[in-house]
């Protein structure tokens, strides 16, 4: 007599682990009928796929590599491995708020990073090329990118699938560098959101995120003129209340507009990373208009340095000159990394003349 085959009940679960940082369980276990108490209650005897990172942020600086953390195990351990497939995927930082920004209202989902089974992979978009998996260990899936760029900020999602199950976790990347506000030649509140956005590249930055102001305030920045943000937003940071700056009842902290329409004028807040290269003061024996200055930096082996390298050159190297220069912008400023006497406010930071007329003449700082 043939025996009879048992049915087998494929069991789904749906598990949020507490106290996770991003990741989400959505596993299942295969389970024999006859495996129970007889009473309706079966037993789960499957294996379970597991996978963590020990950071669930990660910052570094602009040009380097970094590798973002993502390792998988089974309980009970397995006496012969799984095919298994990575991927892992990517939610830029102008989405994390959940608004999508004016000008990106699409990029709002996940957009692939790298695709790896075996020895195989397969890199996508701007990370074509500059990614790879660590693999230094079994079940190590670790995402190493190099030539780290402004817009790789973000939330990266590790997703390991054997299969049967199907694990990820997350891992926020995030760029060490300065906050600083930005307005047009032609004054305050010339720019709308496109030109607030092309004003920061144009000085090797990008609009600043919320968090980025925000981490700005939180270190001293105090500014009462209102500037764009990545996410369409406009806001300002005041450490020190004061009239005119949203009055002196209110207490320290970012003062906001909310989202306003893309052709509004206001500043802008840029967010500038680490440089490659370096800036410095060039040694002239003689003061130079806007013109001098350029070929003068050129004459150099450079070229005239732009704001925003300025201030990364500033805030991340310890750039301390106290002497007025030409930038590209046609702007005039001075880092001060150690406030003393003759050479601006009490505090560290970039000084500004403005945008003097071209003619008149000063010093300059160059990039190499």
């Amino acid at each position: 007599m043939l025996g009879v085959q048992r049915p087998l009940l494929v069991v789904w679960v749906c598990l949020l682990i507490p106290g996770s940082h991003g990741k989400y369980n959505n596993g299942f276990y295969y389970h024999d009928f006859t495996n129970g108490n007889g009473n309706g209650e079966i037993y789960y005897n499957g294996v379970r796929l597991y996978v963590e990172s020990p950071q669930p942020s990660v910052s570094a600086i602009r040009g380097s590599s970094i590798t973002l953390p993502c390792h998988f195990r089974y309980e009970p351990e397995l006496n012969i491995p799984r095919r298994t497939r990575v991927k892992w995927s990517w939610l830029p930082a102008l989405s994390l708020n959940g608004h999508a920004t004016p000008s990106t209202a699409a990029v709002t989902m996940e957009t692939e990073v790298m695709v790896a089974m075996g020895n195989r992979h397969r890199s996508y978009g701007s990370f074509r090329g500059r990614v790879r998996l660590r693999r230094s260990t079994p079940g190590d899936m670790s995402l190493v990118i190099n030539e780290l760029q402004l817009n790789d900020t973000g939330r990266y999602r590790c997703e390991v699938i054997d299969g049967l199950e199907d694990e990820s976790v997350t891992v926020d990347l995030e760029l060490r560098g300065v906050v600083f506000p930005y307005y047009s030649q032609k004054g305050r509140y010339h720019f709308n959101f496109l030109e607030a956005q092309k004003a920061c590249v144009e000085q090797d930055g990008t609009l600043a995120t919320f968090e980025q102001l925000f981490t700005a305030w939180e270190e001293g920045l105090d500014w009462c003129n209102a500037g764009w943000l990545a996410d369409g937003t406009v806001q300002y940071p005041i450490t020190v209340p004061r009239e005119g700056c949203g009055g002196v009842d209110l207490a320290p902290g970012m003062r906001s507009y909310g989202h306003r329409h893309v052709l509004h004028r206001f500043d802008a807040f840029c967010f500038a990373a680490n440089v490659k290269g370096t800036v410095y003061f060039l040694k002239h024996p003689s003061k130079l208009n806007f013109t001098e200055a350029v070929q003068a930096c050129a004459n150099n082996g450079g070229q005239i340095a732009k704001v925003g390298q300025l201030y990364a050159a500033w805030r991340l190297m310890g750039l301390d000159q106290c002497d007025a220069g030409w930038l590209a912008d046609g702007s005039v400023r001075y880092p001060i990394a150690k406030a003393r006497p003759n050479c601006g406010p009490a505090e560290p930071g970039v000084r500004s003349f403005g945008f003097p007329p071209q003619h008149q003449k000063f010093s300059v700082y160059c990039y190499q």
